[in-house]
């Protein structure tokens, strides 16, 4: 028999990891993502990526399509199960951002830039307010 595993612990082994929930939203936010263009996208280095989305696509979240064209053509898209997440990691990101706020924590403004939809502006406009008037100063 296998050992139980402990349903929060498997979660964060699926999304652990720096880049890992970045690059679901990134995939859910642009429908598909190439390796190249999240590179420099996301600044992450080639090794970290790589590794971060093999570990994706073996947990079931995210597919690799390649397409045999030459140059050779990559792309990554959500699987249904990396749809499904996508709410949970919106619940993180509204509550990491309020507690940020709260602590002080000063917040990358890349944070606004890809979380633009109706969703994230119900929730955190007053943040959002107040921290571009931070940045205008």
């Amino acid at each position: 028999m296998d050992k139980p595993v402990n349903p929060y612990h498997f979660v964060t082994n699926c999304i652990s990891g720096k880049w890992k929930m970045t690059i679901l939203h990134h995939i859910h936010h642009y429908g598909k993502i190439r390796f190249n263009e999240t590179k420099k996208t996301l600044q992450v280095s080639e090794k970290v990526l790589s590794q971060q989305l093999k570990e994706l696509a073996s947990d079931g979240l995210v597919e690799r399509i390649q397409y045999n064209t030459i140059p050779l053509k990559v792309e990554y898209i959500l699987t249904p199960l990396g749809e499904d997440l996508i709410p949970a990691l919106d619940i993180l990101y509204i509550w990491s951002i309020r507690r940020m706020a709260q602590l002080e924590v000063p917040i990358d403004p890349d944070a606004f830039v890809v979380h633009t939809e109706k969703k994230y502006a119900d929730q955190l406009m007053d943040i959002m307010d107040l921290y571009m008037k931070k940045q205008q100063e």
